[in-house]
């Protein structure tokens, strides 16, 4: 079809590219071509106390290289943002736009830790502690936070599949050339209206997307965890994000 893209999607923590198959499946239903990495942190045997942020970009940044990737829809999901903000600097010839689905827009030199709420950080630096670097989410949190319009057959099903994080791809301090609001590549943000994992009371737009200078927004239904819950409306809205 004449207005085919090449999307990537960019999992956020805990997750890897499979995650992001049944939305990935029904753009690819659409004409769409659609990739599903899985970044450096997250892969089987990747060492969780010694991956950091930049080591999952450059992972991003090899993956388009290896494929020959061009006029790419980068899309991240959550952590994603931090990965495909820093993916813009590194590779910007490769991208046709930036789309951020309630996901996390740093400033330069910031690090996610710096952007969510200090009870995350405290539970975060906790959970690390004692898992040699690792975070993992414990499920009340994921329940009601996370996925809180799926039911609890589904929220325990997706759960299942999580794995544990890198937490220093959390504490690194990303390394931009510039805010994000001055970066010439196209940008979205998408967001889901039920998610409430994400902070949205510290005054900005919500999630973080005026960071983002000139950007198109659109929203959709679904929770932080819309990937699980409602892949088709997702799809769609990734679509109406990323086109052009």
């Amino acid at each position: 079809m004449s207005d085919s893209m090449t999307v990537v999607l960019v999992h956020g923590a805990w997750h890897t590219g499979a995650e992001m198959e049944p939305t990935a499946a029904v753009l690819r239903a659409k004409g769409h071509t659609v990739w599903c990495p899985t970044l450096a942190g997250n892969r089987p045997g990747d060492d969780r106390a010694t991956t950091g942020l930049e080591q999952a970009a450059q992972s991003l940044v090899a993956f388009l290289a290896d494929n020959r990737l061009s006029q790419v829809r980068l899309v991240g999901h959550s952590y994603g943002g931090m990965v495909i903000s820093r993916a813009a600097d590194l590779a910007p010839e490769r991208l046709a736009r930036l789309v951020y689905v309630n996901a996390f827009v740093p400033e330069p030199g910031q690090c996610l830790n710096d952007l969510v709420p200090p009870h995350y950080t405290a539970l975060f630096d906790g959970v690390a502690a004692a898992s040699n670097g690792a975070v993992v989410l414990p499920f009340p949190i994921w329940r009601e936070a996370f996925i809180n319009d799926a039911d609890l057959a589904l929220a325990q099903r997706a759960y299942d599949v999580l794995n544990p994080h890198p937490y220093k791809t959390f504490q690194d301090p990303i390394t931009l050339s510039q805010p994000m609001a001055a970066c010439p590549i196209p940008k979205s943000y998408l967001n889901c209206r039920q998610d409430t994992a994400l902070p949205q009371s510290l005054g900005w737009h919500p999630r973080l997307s005026e960071r983002l200078g000139l950007f198109r927004y659109v929203e959709c239904e679904g929770s932080h965890e819309a990937w699980f819950t409602n892949p088709t409306a997702l799809a769609s809205a990734i679509e109406a994000a990323a086109r052009d």
